[in-house]
């Protein structure tokens, strides 16, 4: 009895020496991790560079010579009177015509019309093909994107054929009636104008909005109908807000694209409609005033780079540069 407690000591006394002789061993030594050697000097990333600077010269050199150095030439004629040297005169005596002022006014006037018109109809027309289904609706949008290639003078021709003074409508209204002439004689005046812009920058408007529906989201739609919104305050609260970047980029597209039309005023054969294009035109191939037209066109560039750095501003703050998300509506969901 009181040889066991004994044995037991003297059992944990012997296992623990070698325990505290291991603990208290030095561990061999490791190989260290840094290696001894010096690792290899990376090559200059100056090479590099030079090469990308010397890949670059070629597309900014032809950028220079086509744009750059051409826009020069105007802006400094412009500054160029015509007894010689260099002045702000040709400025003031721009600015100060009527017909200057009245060409801003048309301009403005009908590339703003022709912007809410596009916008609406645009609208208008991309939720029926997103969300409404009817037979068609995917080659519609098919015919959207090829639309966008088609030349503007193009889509004049079409409206003169049909809506002209002898286009088709007024051909069968005087076939009808027996009247000499159709009742239909806008396409010369500012509507006719409008008509045409807005039929043919539509598609413009239509395109950002698409792909914004394309990739909504489905549950949001299923939620509030199952919630028992009708369909106006579906589209009001749930499809405007997401499609309101898309919506601000097609509109500044359009807008800064009506600025600069001369095809559709040119065609429609408006002679009462001139814009700033067609003021260039005008000095420049009429009038012989070159230094007048290099102004009026001066400040058409002003205008349309102005509009432009204001459409960067409203799509970097509305995030209009967010990434795709999934769970898209597929094509004509039926919302």
């Amino acid at each position: 009895m009181l040889l066991m407690p004994r044995t037991d000591t003297a059992a944990t006394a012997a296992t623990a020496a070698p325990v505290r002789g291991a603990a208290g061993a030095r561990p061999p030594d490791r190989p260290s991790a840094r290696p001894s050697a010096r690792p290899p000097d990376r090559p200059s990333a100056r090479p590099r560079r030079t090469g990308a600077a010397l890949w670059a010269l070629p597309p900014v050199a032809a950028l220079a010579l086509v744009f750059l150095y051409p826009l020069a030439l105007v802006v400094w004629q412009s500054f160029t009177p015509e007894d010689g040297g260099r002045s702000t005169a040709p400025y003031a005596e721009v600015l100060a015509e009527a017909s200057f002022r009245a060409a801003l006014t048309n301009t403005v006037l009908i590339a703003v019309g022709a912007t809410l018109g596009a916008l609406l109809l645009g609208l208008a027309l991309s939720l029926v093909i997103a969300f409404v289904p009817f037979p068609g609706g995917r080659a519609l949008s098919r015919f959207i994107d090829l639309f966008l290639a088609f030349p503007s003078f193009l889509i004049t021709l079409a409206l003169l054929f049909l809506y002209g003074t002898v286009g088709m409508a007024n051909g069968l209204w005087t076939d009808l009636t027996g009247a000499a002439h159709g009742p239909l004689d806008f396409l010369h005046t500012p509507w006719g104008v409008l008509l045409a812009e807005v039929t043919y920058f539509t598609p413009f408007v239509m395109r950002p909005l698409l792909a914004a529906f394309s990739q909504m989201e489905t549950g949001q739609l299923e939620a509030a109908a199952s919630l028992g919104a009708r369909p106006w305050r579906i589209v009001r609260t749930v499809i405007l807000p997401e499609a309101l970047p898309s919506l601000a980029a097609g509109g500044a597209l359009v807008l800064v694209l009506c600025l600069n039309e001369f095809g559709i005023v040119l065609f429609t054969g408006a002679k009462d409609v001139v814009t700033l294009p067609v003021l260039v035109y005008t000095k420049a191939m009429l009038d012989g005033d070159y230094t007048g037209a290099c102004v009026v066109a001066v400040v058409n560039i002003v205008l349309s780079v102005a509009l432009y750095a204001l459409y960067r501003t409203v799509m970097s703050r509305t995030g209009g540069g967010a990434g795709p998300r999934s769970g898209g509506v597929p094509h004509r969901a039926g919302a």
